[in-house]
């Protein structure tokens, strides 16, 4: 695809990081924050260095509004279909998010601190036995971005004074 791309919209390193990895791709669109809106669970990196090492990578370019289907259809498709959800974007664009992450099985509840890019910043794992561990950014090899759009989020959002009690009380893992 042309360097020059089309009237009044510019090329974006995107990525959908799935943890282990990543789906990159050069997509051109008006706005960073346009392509955040039409998809879901994928960023636009604007670090300078990132973007300079990407020029080297032999990336595909796609239109944000390209014809289906194209690399960036099945996040467009889950992105429409949250549109008209509860809850809807509510999430994006605030500084600090905090969320209380259901239940699992065993009893455990994860309550979690994220930047307004998604990524955790802290987090409180408490156990059936009512015992809490405190982890930060530095202790996980991996930390993909929560997609804020996403409704399901919302309803599990708790106040900042809630997880910072939780912060308080837990403890720091002697392994972690």
């Amino acid at each position: 695809m042309s360097q020059l791309g089309e009237v009044g919209k510019t090329r974006h390193l995107v990525l959908h990081d799935y943890g282990m990895g990543g789906l990159w791709w050069w997509v051109w669109a008006g706005s960073a924050e346009e392509i955040v809106s039409a998809c879901a669970e994928v960023e636009v990196i604007t670090n300078p260095d990132s973007v300079r090492g990407a020029e080297t990578w032999d990336l595909q370019e796609v239109h944000l509004d390209a014809p289906d289907p194209n690399p960036l259809s099945g996040f467009r498709a889950q992105r429409d279909a949250q549109r008209g959800q509860p809850g809807f974007a509510v999430l994006a664009g605030r500084d600090r998010v905090y969320l209380r992450w259901p239940q699992f099985e065993d009893g455990e509840v994860f309550l979690m601190e994220l930047g307004p890019d998604g990524r955790r910043l802290r987090q409180v794992e408490t156990g059936p036995d009512g015992g809490a561990v405190k982890t930060s950014a530095e202790d996980w090899p991996f930390n993909s971005p929560f997609d804020l759009h996403d409704p399901q989020y919302a309803a599990m959002e708790i106040g900042r004074d809630d997880f910072e009690a939780a912060w308080q009380r837990a403890r720091r893992d002697p392994e972690g």
